[in-house]
């Protein structure tokens, strides 16, 4: 009989010690639905917000022209998602055509004032000539249009990032909002020519 009730009792000790939480640990925190609506929460699924493409910063400026060594520091000048018209001639001062041209951009930007486009004449002059070439050439005639000089030489690393169809010959011209963009890879023939280039893409 005393045996039986020994018995008995050691079952009940060990039914009870299976039954308790350990010490360390809230039951009520375990049992939280949020808690653990949180815990099996997949990153994937979490909402993740756009992130916009700041202005490129340049490495240095010279006689108020930045100045970018490399490609990937001018890549979200091509990359800004917005209501922006954007038009980016890519021209030197040793290049004719470009050079022809020029006055059609500048009556565009000034044509363009008040709205929202802008104009930027991106030069890929030598870096031994920028500060011989370039920077009179920019102070004799008084560019108004915003002047960036990338010096990165490697064309055939990067040309196809601005658009497929780019040769490298210059000049060339990307006009773009958003994801509607125009390539021109020839010297336009005046500024009614630009100025129907950026409406059709304004209108997107």
């Amino acid at each position: 009989m005393l045996s039986r009730l020994f018995f008995l009792l050691c079952c009940s000790a060990v039914v009870l010690s299976c039954q308790s939480p350990p010490s360390n640990e809230d039951p009520k925190k375990q049992a939280d639905p949020e808690a653990l609506k949180t815990q099996n929460e997949s990153p994937a699924t979490s909402a993740v917000m756009p992130l916009s493409k700041k202005w490129p910063q340049a490495d240095s400026t010279l006689a108020g022209l930045p100045i970018y060594t490399t490609f990937d520091e001018i890549a979200p000048l091509f990359e800004q998602d917005n209501d922006t018209t954007y038009v980016i001639n890519f021209w030197a001062t040793w290049c004719k055509p470009c050079v022809k041209e020029l006055p059609y951009f500048e009556a565009l930007n000034t044509s363009l004032q008040g709205q929202k486009a802008k104009v930027i004449l991106v030069s890929l002059d030598f870096p031994k000539k920028v500060k011989s070439s370039l920077i009179p050439f920019v102070e004799k005639h008084q560019l108004q249009s915003e002047v960036l000089v990338l010096l990165d030489g490697k064309y055939n690393d990067w040309i196809d990032r601005v658009d497929p169809k780019w040769t490298g010959a210059i000049p060339a011209t990307l006009i773009y909002k958003g994801q509607h963009r125009r390539f021109i890879g020839e010297a336009v023939e005046d500024t009614n020519e630009l100025q129907a280039a950026v409406e059709e893409i304004a209108r997107r």
